[in-house]
């Protein structure tokens, strides 16, 4: 062969190749690529449970009404969360979510939700719910904590008491709760939500509107007290609705499940200051692992045994006892826990909303449901206003913090049914009265969702800036104002999301 036709190969051969390049190069990217990755990602959610349990993933079993309603679930809190409105923080995910499975549940057609076994969706439920207090506990600030006193210590405690009292009261009258359930009731409503109040006021913040005055700071610490205050409660409440005997013994029963959640996860949590080492390479995603697969056992353990107060304070203690060791690297432990929050989320609020059925709703008095939800929340706002008093804000600071303590979203959904899951595992007590109680339980925190958590986002967004004011000697703040308006602030979006997986 000459060298004329050896190069003349060369050369086509070296053509072919870069025409395959070419060819190669031309994959899809940007917007379609996601769309195709997320396609591919929906089919995989089916397909490999398929290849697993075989015709439960086939229309009308519960796995496919479950990878149904989990897929939905996130692309409705994607689409709630490209809602855009002008000076008004991004709605929360969870409000597609929950509709998602309120529609999946009662809509004819696509009611798959109805095919989903209720034992799978409440142990479902209690893994979200323990995946969430483990992370509440790791996002607790030890040295806030010592210091909290004065007017953060006020608006921790008055304003979830007063609403519990009321909530108590106006059910008892309405709706006829024994006044063990009304104050149950009151507890669950009395918790604020930080997956909306803590992005919206650093919103605020970064723009510069009360930072002088640490209101964001206030809140923000405050928000997370009052969970576990209110989660606290519950439990508390929880153990004396489903416990036997008389009413002192029911009371000290109650009070002792907690102490003993909190002995539990202390001696847990100062297991984990040893357990996993800081010898091992991968140490942060073992104390993951450890500190998540901790909450669990607790929470759903505390069932098994019969002890259901212990385990929601056991899940928290035993995370804020191990993080107190860690120091920086519980950041980046609370981090991961914050990932697999973001999976069980849908999970979570797409099963919430699928509890509720329109049959059951046309039985129940909504009307005065909602009417002992608005009037718990006009007593928390006096409240409110009367605890931030004497504290050195202005009336529309005051007026404006009152307003960004009322959205609901993440403890109600977490354990609203709760109630309605301990009724089903309980043998004592009427069963069908116990039933319709926590079925009422359960609809009225999803009311409040739907009722505060949108409200709750747009008053802080819009009024902030009116009620609030800017510091406008600070030059970062302008800086970041500007980025905002000229529609850069990717940044700040970034942040914002890793704040909201404290939800």
């Amino acid at each position: 062969m000459s060298d004329e036709t050896s190069q003349e190969i060369a050369t086509k051969g070296r053509s072919c190749r870069d025409g395959l390049q070419k060819c190669l190069d031309c994959y899809p990217k940007g917007r379609l690529e996601r769309i195709l990755t997320y396609g591919i990602l929906v089919i995989l959610s089916w397909s490999v449970p398929w290849a697993v349990v075989g015709e439960d993933c086939l229309p009308g079993g519960n796995i496919f009404s479950l990878v149904v309603l989990i897929d939905c679930c996130m692309l409705a809190g994607f689409l709630v969360g490209l809602i855009s409105i002008p000076k008004i923080p991004p709605l929360p995910p969870l409000l597609g979510m929950l509709v998602c499975g309120f529609c999946l549940r009662n809509i004819p057609v696509i009611n798959v939700a109805t095919d989903i076994n209720p034992d799978w969706s409440s142990a479902l439920r209690s893994i979200a719910l323990s995946v969430i207090l483990v992370k509440a506990g790791l996002d607790l600030d030890a040295t806030a904590l010592k210091k909290m006193k004065g007017v953060c210590f006020r608006l921790t405690l008055a304003p979830c008491i007063v609403e519990t009292v009321t909530c108590a009261v106006m059910s008892n009258l309405l709706l006829g709760f024994p006044w063990e359930w009304g104050i149950l009731l009151g507890f669950v409503l009395g918790a604020v939500t930080p997956a909306i109040i803590v992005p919206s006021l650093l919103y605020l913040q970064r723009l510069g509107f009360g930072v002088q005055s640490g209101i964001p700071t206030l809140v923000i610490a405050s928000s997370s007290f009052d969970d576990v205050f209110a989660i606290t409660g519950f439990s508390v409440t929880l153990a004396i609705v489903f416990s036997q005997g008389g009413l002192g013994l029911v009371v000290l029963r109650g009070i002792c499940e907690v102490l003993a959640g909190i002995v539990i996860g202390i001696l847990i949590g100062i297991i984990q200051r040893f357990v996993p080492g800081a010898a091992l390479k991968t140490m942060d995603r073992e104390r993951f692992i450890v500190v998540v697969a901790f909450g669990v056992s607790v929470l759903l353990g505390s069932k098994q045994i019969g002890f259901p107060g212990a385990g929601a304070m056991a899940a928290i203690v035993q995370a804020f006892v191990a993080a107190m060791s860690w120091g920086e690297r519980k950041d980046v432990v609370s981090a991961r826990v914050g990932t697999a929050w973001n999976l069980f989320e849908p999970v979570l609020f797409g099963l919430i909303g699928a509890e509720v059925s329109v049959d059951q709703l046309s039985s129940q008095p909504i009307g005065l449901s909602c009417v002992v939800l608005l009037v718990g929340l006009c007593t928390r706002s006096a409240a409110t206003f009367l605890a931030v008093s004497r504290a050195g804000f202005t009336t529309k600071e005051k007026l404006f913090i009152c307003l960004a303590w009322l959205p609901k979203a993440t403890v109600q959904a977490a354990i609203g049914s709760v109630a309605l899951d301990n009724v089903v595992d309980s043998t004592g007590g009427d069963q069908e009265l116990y039933k319709q109680l926590a079925m009422q339980v359960l609809t009225i925190s999803v009311l409040s969702i739907l009722i505060t958590a949108p409200i709750g986002a747009a008053c802080i967004g819009m009024t902030g800036p009116l009620l609030l004011i800017k510091d406008s000697d600070s030059e970062d703040q302008e800086q970041e104002l500007e980025v905002i308006n000229d529609g850069s602030s990717s940044k700040f979006l970034d942040q914002q999301s890793d704040v909201e997986q404290l939800n």
